[in-house]
Formats: structure tokens, C-alpha cells, sequence
């Protein structure tokens, strides 16, 4: 691992807190808890709390074992992208949205003891959770993770004499 990769991608991380939290902080002041702005009609701007992880799941954990949780989750994705190939450009940059938005989370889980929510997608008779950008980030590298294992998977297929050349 060089160190001009590792700054790059901590780059991206570093990004993904920053704008991730500066949301965040316009959410919090200009926003009244539980309002809806409605951006499209299947997609609007609802500022709530979240005590919990992903889908309010753990919320009766408490702050700081979600926080230790969150730090085991940081360290292993670290580490996982620490031993990833030069080559596996798609996982690196996967990881590193993963750590910027777990990290982004983690800020307001230690600082507030809640996670800032607020983006919404809806129908008149269905919504889905409601999440924010660092929510966003880890799945789009979580995403980017899972693209790279195709990519392999199919090079080494290709190698391997088993599928012919892509066209």
C-alpha cells in the first residue's frame, strides 16, 4: 500500500464526513423536528432521530455500545482495506465511503447521542426509512465492494479459460 493511495482514499473518506456532517448541521438548524419538505413527489427532506443503526435495529443498545460497535465495524473495514489488491480500485473506494459514513454517524452518536436523519422516499401509501448521507455513502460502497467481487470473479472466469472474452 503506498502512501499516495492511502491519502487518496482518505481523501475520499475525509469527504464523505465532512459534507456528510455539514448536512447534517443545516438539517439541525434550519429544519423543525418531524418537517417535511417535499423535493419530488416520491422523495422529501423529514428531519427525525435515530437512537438505532440502520432501520432503528439495536436502538435499545444504548450510545456507547453502538459506538463500540461502530468502531469494531470501522476497524475491520480498515483492515479489510488495508489487504485489498492495488488493482480492486472499485473496493478501495468502497471502503473508504464506508468508513467516511460510519465515521460521519459516529461523530453525531458520540456528540448528540442520535444519528441525524433526514432524507425520505415515499408514496401516499408507502415510505421507506428514513436515512441520511452517510447512510447513503455506505451502501454506495458496500455497492462498490460487491462490484469489485463480480469484476474478479469474472476475470478470473475469464482467465481460468471457462467464459469467453467480453465484447
Amino acid at each position: 500500500m503506498t502512501l499516495r493511495s492511502i491519502l487518496i482514499y482518505g481523501l475520499v473518506a475525509a469527504f464523505a464526513v465532512l459534507f456528510d456532517q455539514v448536512v447534517k448541521e443545516w438539517v439541525e438548524i434550519d429544519m423543525a423536528m418531524y418537517q417535511q419538505i417535499d423535493l419530488l413527489p416520491f422523495f422529501a427532506l423529514f428531519r427525525t432521530h435515530n437512537t438505532g443503526v440502520a432501520f432503528s435495529m439495536f436502538s435499545s443498545w444504548g450510545a456507547p455500545a453502538l459506538v463500540v460497535m461502530t468502531c469494531g465495524v470501522v476497524a475491520l473495514v480498515l483492515y479489510l482495506f488495508w489487504r485489498t489488491a492495488p488493482h480492486q480500485v472499485a473496493a478501495r473506494l468502497g471502503f473508504a465511503l464506508i468508513v467516511g459514513g460510519a465515521i460521519g454517524n459516529l461523530i453525531d452518536r458520540v456528540m448528540l447521542g442520535y444519528v441525524i436523519d433526514y432524507f425520505l422516499f415515499h408514496t401516499p401509501t408507502w415510505s421507506f426509512a428514513v436515512f441520511n448521507l452517510a447512510d447513503a455513502f455506505i451502501t454506495v460502497g458496500a455497492a462498490f465492494v460487491v462490484l469489485q467481487e463480480v469484476l474478479d470473479w469474472r476475470r478470473d472466469r475469464r482467465q481460468a479459460g471457462n467464459e469467453p472474452p467480453a465484447r
